[in-house]
């Protein structure tokens, strides 16, 4: 029998917030994107720092205004990510972002999607309490990831990205505690 949305809600936030602190710090990405069709392969290499937001940051004020939620709609938790890319192999420069992330019930607010500047929303689920999976879709493709955490000091993730019910591309991603 499937959970009530309330029900689903009262079970999420808990293990969002508490996956979000385990999260918190800085992390070594090294990742590889396969373009299905082409079979082309790039690999990034990442330092990513992620900061836990409690319900009462400034940065998930701003999250809620982006998103135009009702005032009685506040985000529970959230985080802030920031990172430097190098890709190897290439002569493209280092790329240097953020982005915010805000949490209410099961669904994760994002000031930016990753392939647009727009603010964006992913359904989120557990498979367990330290393996987050986030669906996404905008603009004709769809986003399913799934962020395993591994001990204290590794985490995995792999991205497919769709389009128009095709698989385009997979980027698999093994992260380490700097």
């Amino acid at each position: 029998m499937p959970y009530s949305l309330d029900t689903a809600r009262i079970l999420a936030e808990p293990l969002v917030a508490s996956f979000f602190q385990a999260c918190e710090g800085d992390w070594r990405s090294k990742r590889r994107y396969y373009t299905l069709k082409s079979g082309d392969v790039q690999e990034v290499v990442s330092y990513i720092n992620i900061r836990f937001l409690s319900a009462d940051a400034a940065e998930l004020e701003t999250l809620h205004q982006l998103h135009d939620l009702p005032e009685r709609t506040p985000l529970i938790c959230g985080a802030q990510v920031t990172w430097e890319s190098n890709y190897i192999h290439t002569q493209r420069k280092p790329v240097n972002g953020s982005t915010l992330f805000g949490v209410r019930g099961t669904t994760l607010y994002r000031d930016r999607g990753f392939a647009t500047a727009k603010p964006v929303t992913a359904d989120f689920t557990f498979r367990e309490p330290r393996t987050m999976v986030l669906k996404t879709a905008y603009d004709g493709s769809s986003f399913e990831e799934e962020i395993k955490l591994i001990g204290d000091s590794t985490r995995t993730r792999q991205t497919i990205i769709s389009r128009a019910g095709e698989e385009i591309m997979i980027g698999q991603y093994l992260e380490q505690r700097c």
